[in-house]
């Protein structure tokens, strides 16, 4: 089958569509047909090498981590129905044309929304639900500050955001303030003004990283913090501190989304609290592109990989 591979760590440009042994479907298992893939972060530490003493010298590898896509035969599931899901945590491989999973990691994906637009949003909109819902609980009328608020998670966390109740400020580029107010952000503030200066904030959701501590600070008493992003191996350290100590806990968490929480997703898309942003649909075959445009920043949300032929 098709798959998007690369042969040795380094930059976008060592990745291209490969051809791989289909997967073998395990008892209990479902077979996907993936229709499309999005790109993550995590995937580009991975191919760069940054992961290399986790993921080890052995190639070739594969790229992908969520996916949108029809059930061929398995479990839980009617042949052809529509599902999206994520593969389990440090796995890697959903950017080809079948994948094979336990039924834990799927969910029916939203009525009508077609296949390769979902695919923006399993990863994210999972990511936004655990971090504004679970661990910041989030309550009507607070105040939630979203750093990066065009990008993946962040593009999801301001619609989340207003969909809980919350008055929502976001951090953005200034090319992007309509396109974040369009998805209902309250207020749009360019994300190098001085964090000194953007008051306080009941929530503080990161999907940015570096300098934790100048964003932990504009938490109101009471106040959380959420962070998704890291730039730095301190970054870490004062977040792992910060969330045992101090009047104001940050949190933050290795997603591992299950079934459940993939249904969660599917009735927020259904009921229109959140709908996915695609910024650009790539073909497999231009994997490397689509990594490209990623590490080049200003992205509207997310770069898609349709897999499956002959669709929009």
């Amino acid at each position: 089958m098709r798959a998007a591979v690369f042969d040795r760590y380094g930059p976008p440009e060592v990745l291209y569509e490969g051809v791989v042994p289909e997967p073998v479907v395990r008892p209990g298992h479902v077979l996907v047909r993936v229709h499309a893939a999005s790109v993550n972060g995590g995937e580009r530490w991975g191919r760069s090498g940054e992961l290399k003493l986790l993921l080890g010298r052995r190639f070739p590898k594969r790229v992908g981590i969520d996916f949108a896509g029809e059930v061929v035969s398995g479990p839980g599931f009617a042949p052809g129905a529509h599902v999206w899901g994520g593969l389990p945590r440090g796995r890697f491989g959903s950017a080809a044309e079948y994948v094979a999973v336990h039924p834990r990691q799927l969910a029916l994906s939203p009525a009508g929304l077609d296949l390769v637009r979902a695919a923006a949003l399993p990863g994210v909109g999972t990511t936004a639900i655990t971090a504004l819902r679970d661990k910041a609980r989030l309550r009507p009328g607070e105040r939630l500050l979203v750093r990066a608020a065009s990008g993946g998670v962040g593009s999801v966390a301001v619609q989340l955001g207003k969909a809980y109740g919350a008055h929502v400020t976001a951090l953005t580029s200034s090319s992007t303030f309509d396109f974040v107010r369009e998805l209902g952000a309250d207020d749009v503030v360019d994300y190098r003004a001085d964090p000194a200066g953007l008051g306080r904030y009941d929530v503080v959701l990161d999907a940015y990283g570096g300098t934790p501590g100048a964003y932990r600070r504009l938490l109101a008493p009471g106040g959380r913090m959420v962070a998704i992003a890291f730039r730095s191996a301190a970054d870490v350290g004062y977040l792992l501190a910060s969330a045992v100590f101090g009047p104001r806990r940050a949190r933050f968490f290795s997603g591992n989304p299950k079934s459940a929480l993939f249904a969660d997703l599917t009735a927020l898309v259904e009921s229109g609290a959140i709908r996915p942003v695609v910024d650009t649909v790539h073909p497999l075959a231009d994997i490397a592109e689509a990594h490209r445009a990623l590490e080049a920043g200003g992205v509207r949300g997310k770069h898609v990989i349709r897999v499956i032929r002959g669709t929009g």
